[in-house]
Parts: structure tokens; C-alpha cells; sequence
């Protein structure tokens, strides 16, 4: 059973260059404005889900893909910026969905639906990573390799029609540094960020799809954002 479709069929949001021009600015303001008004942000949902669920629980097939249908941009998007690989983030999502799937019953709404399935994705994120960074120990880089472009796949992006080539060049190399300072992110702090700054979530809600008190989030999110813009301060300069 396969819920996540491929490519061409979910967009992955993607920072605009004048997103990124505010981010070189330097200032951090500049860095929240990026995050909250960009083309990555999704807004949280209506909590409206309670009708589907049910009738999910009741075995009604169509009912949980009306879910997927809804929610799968939006946890395809937090396990892409959680793990930034376009296919390991689409299979972390697929094997989201079938854990709820096979969950459903268990769901008592004690929380939102929504928030509920943010957990599953975040778990399945981290198991991701996990499996990424062994591999990684385990495989040699090679100089060889080409280089990713914007959906995480190997190859070379080519310039649009909209676009020059510099213009497209310089819009890779801004999204990859900035990326590249998300990724570096402690794992906690990388997911309040997303959480909150890319994903628009409450504190309350955060506090519900992670398991920890608001305090915790909050000092979380203080300290990713910190390490967020003193990343920025030393790429800046190569900007």
C-alpha cells in the first residue's frame, strides 16, 4: 500500500531568492521574517480531522486516504527539511502513514489528529537519520559523485526560462548554505525550529507533538535560534 506519490506529484516548497537575500542581510529578524513569510512555511490546519478519523477506525479505507490527501504535504515538507533528502524523506513519510494506518484504532484523541501524526513522522525522521549517518560512516565519499540538486537527487539543476544561469546559481548557492546551517543544528533543536520558525506550529502544539513541557520548547527554540544566526554571521561573508 503506498500513500506518498513521487515527485511530480508533491512540491517540495522551496525558499524564494529574495527570501534568501534578507537572510544575508545579516540581521537576525531578517532570519524569522525568511522562515515565517517564505514559500516553505505551511500553516497548521483546521482541527477538523475528527469525522475521518472515526470512520478510519471503523476500517473505512477512503476516510484515511482523505487524511493522507490532506496532510501529506505537510509531513512531507517537516521530513524534508528534517533529513534534507527528498527520498528518504518520502519514505519516512510512507512508513508514517502505515504506522498510523495500523494505529488508528489507538488514537483516542487526547490531541489533535494532526499532532498525533507530526509525532509518528517526527520518530520515523530520526530513524531516518540514524540510518544515514551509519551509512555514511560506512561508505567513502567519492569526488566523483555529482553533486544534489534542489530535490535531493543526484544531478545537475538547469537554469529555468525565468531565470539566468547566474541568477540560478546564486539562488542554489544561498539555499544550500542556509540549508546547510539548519542541518547543522543539534537533532532537538533542528526540530523546534522547523516546528515552530518553518512549519508555523504553537507552542502548545509543539509541546504536544514532542513530549516535553513549553518551557522546554521555548528553551530549545531560543538556543536553535541562536546557533541559527551565528551560522549565518560566517557565511555571510562568502556570500
Amino acid at each position: 500500500m503506498r500513500f506518498i506519490p513521487r515527485h511530480s506529484d508533491v512540491h517540495i516548497s522551496t525558499p524564494h531568492s529574495s527570501g534568501f537575500a534578507r537572510l544575508a542581510s545579516g540581521a537576525f529578524f531578517c532570519v524569522v521574517h525568511f522562515l515565517t513569510f517564505s514559500g516553505i512555511i505551511n500553516p497548521v490546519v483546521d482541527d477538523d480531522d475528527h469525522d475521518l478519523v472515526l470512520r478510519s477506525q471503523k476500517g473505512d479505507l477512503r476516510a484515511f486516504e482523505a487524511l493522507v490527501e490532506k496532510h501529506q504535504k505537510a509531513m512531507l515538507n517537516l521530513a524534508f527539511r528534517l533529513i534534507g533528502d527528498y527520498e528518504e524523506a518520502c519514505d519516512a513519510v510512507q512508513e508514517a502513514f502505515l504506522s498510523a494506518f495500523r494505529a488508528i484504532r489507538k488514537f483516542r484523541g487526547e490531541a489533535r489528529f494532526s499532532s498525533w501524526l507530526y509525532g509518528i513522522v517526527l520518530n520515523q525522521a530520526r530513524t531516518r537519520l540514524r540510518q544515514m549517518a551509519g551509512q555514511a560512516r560506512m561508505q567513502p565519499l567519492s569526488l566523483d559523485d555529482p553533486p544534489e540538486n534542489e530535490s535531493g537527487r543526484k544531478g545537475l539543476d538547469l537554469p529555468s526560462q525565468e531565470s539566468s544561469a547566474l541568477e540560478k546559481l546564486e539562488k542554489k548557492e544561498i539555499e544550500t548554505k542556509v540549508q546547510a546551517c539548519i542541518n547543522l543544528l543539534e537533532p532537538e533543536h533542528r526540530e523546534v525550529l522547523v516546528l515552530r520558525d518553518i512549519q508555523g506550529h504553537s507552542y502548545e502544539e509543539i509541546q504536544q507533538i514532542l513530549g516535553v513541557p513549553e518551557g522546554t520548547v521555548k528553551s530549545r527554540l531560543y538556543r536553535a535560534r541562536e546557533a541559527l544566526k551565528n551560522g549565518l554571521k560566517d557565511v555571510v561573508g562568502d556570500l
